[in-house]
Formats: structure tokens, sequence, C-alpha cells
């Protein structure tokens, strides 16, 4: 890393850390030419995936604590933006309270990235346990009326991640069916089905939103929009 770089840090709330390394590749492909560079951490407690809305709900102290810590370090002031790489954003409205920096979920960019010009849109997963945590965080943006509802893969996500050839073919079917009820965007619900939304977005089957790419898009549009924001560290 540049000395003075500019820094988005991308916060994988599980403890996969292949998992991170694979969401910091896709950001920093998307994020490109834009001069800032993409620094990966992961949670150090809790499960390998967020499965359940329990786990999501105690990653939230976990996000903050690896930031804090990171924050506190000698790159800490560095950091321009922070993205919260699970779909769930466990921690979002904490650190958005307690760092002087845009904090983007992937959940939040998603969800705004598919509802753009009232456009109905879905959600494709493998977690059957976080559909409500998903249909009220679509809520929490105002964007419920527009919501044609989660599809699940038939298989359990952990079986899934296992064997990532599935995990696509059980996917597209959510997207399809997805479609068959209304939707005209699927978001891939999840940051470790990551390369799975790449694949699927690149086959064309529909108009798939990645919300690694969307988090990216989105926290170009808070830097852009907000010149005064420079990294810093937390109060």
């Amino acid at each position: 890393m540049s000395t003075n770089a500019r820094v988005i840090l991308i916060v994988n709330p599980n403890t996969n850390t292949s998992t991170t390394a694979m969401m910091r590749e896709l950001a920093a492909a998307e994020l490109g030419d834009s001069g800032l560079e993409v620094v990966g951490i992961t949670a150090l407690q809790g499960p390998k995936m967020l499965i359940d809305p329990e786990n999501l709900t105690a990653s939230a102290e976990y996000v903050q604590d690896v930031v804090h810590s990171y924050l506190a370090g000698p790159e800490g002031s560095n950091v321009a933006a922070i993205v919260i790489a699970a779909i769930g954003d466990p921690g979002w409205q904490e650190l958005s309270d307690e760092v002087q920096m845009p904090v983007v979920g992937i959940g939040e960019a998603a969800i705004l990235a598919a509802s753009e010009q009232g456009r109905p849109f879905g959600m494709a997963t493998s977690t059957p346990l976080l559909v409500p945590s998903l249909t009220r965080l679509v809520a929490k943006h105002g964007q419920a009326a527009q919501f044609c509802g989660v599809k699940l893969t038939a298989s359990e996500p952990l079986a899934l991640a296992a064997d990532p050839q599935e995990q696509f073919r059980q996917l597209r079917q959510a997207v399809l069916e997805s479609v068959a009820s209304g939707a005209q965007a699927v978001i891939i619900a999840g940051g470790p089905l990551s390369e799975t939304a790449r694949r699927l977005s690149a086959e064309g089957v529909a108009v798939i939103i990645e919300p690694i790419p969307s988090a990216c898009r989105l926290v170009l549009r808070k830097l852009h929009t907000d010149p005064l924001v420079t990294p810093r560290s937390m109060d």
C-alpha cells in the first residue's frame, strides 16, 4: 500500500478470511482507477458464515471492534470510507454514529441500486433464517412497496458454500423464480455469494445487483458529493 493512499476499508463480519480476500479483490476491480486502495479486514469472533439472525445481531459488535482496532493503528488515518460486507449491514448504524467518514453497507447499497426509478426488485439467497432480517432492511430503506420478496436455494448455505457450481445452479433458479414473481432486478443477497453473483451477471439471466460493486459505487458517490470528507481516525 502507498504510504498516503486513501483507503476503502472492506469489513467482513464473518471470520472466513478467504471470503474477505475474495470481496476485497472484487472491490479493488470495481474501484479501478479511482485512486483509492482497498484493504480487507475480518471479524475476529463469530461464525465463518452468517446464516441466522442471532449471529447477524452479535456480529455488529465484532464489526465495531475490528474497525476500532484498524482505525487506531498506523494506517487508520488513511481510511476514507468503510464498507460493511454482509447483506444485513451489521454495525452500520453504530459506526455511522461514531466515525467522520462514509459508512456503507452492502445491503443498503444493493437495495438502493435495485430500486432505482421505482423498479420492482427481489432477492435471491441461500440463508432462509435471514429472510425476516432482509425484509426489514428493505423497509428500513423505504423500498418495501417495490419489493417482490426473497427467493431461496433448495440447499442450505454451508453445503452450497462447499460446492460453487451447485451454488451457482441453485441461485440461478432462485433468480428465475424472482423474475417470474415480477422482479425487474434481483439482488444476490450475501457477501460470500459475490463470485456467484458475478457469474450470474455475466450470464445475463436477469438484471443482477451485485452487493460489493453496488457498495463501491455508493462510496464513490458519497466521497464525490462531499469533497470535505477526509481520511481520519475515530474520535
